[in-house]
């Protein structure tokens, strides 16, 4: 599915587990740029890990 998020940016809160995460992890597939927020550097950490694997 094509979204037209291509040079659009979201924000996500809650967005280091759960519903938040597959909301960013759906963003990010579809290009947007997406920033990821949570309570730990460490959290938001294995977020991103886990957003820049899914394209792996």
């Amino acid at each position: 599915m094509d979204l037209k998020l291509h040079g659009k940016s979201a924000l996500v809160s809650g967005s280091t587990a759960g519903i938040g995460l597959a909301i960013a992890l759906g963003l990010a597939q579809e290009g947007a740029s997406v920033i990821i927020n949570g309570r730990t550097e460490e959290r938001v950490a294995q977020a991103i890990a886990k957003i820049k694997h899914s394209y792996t």
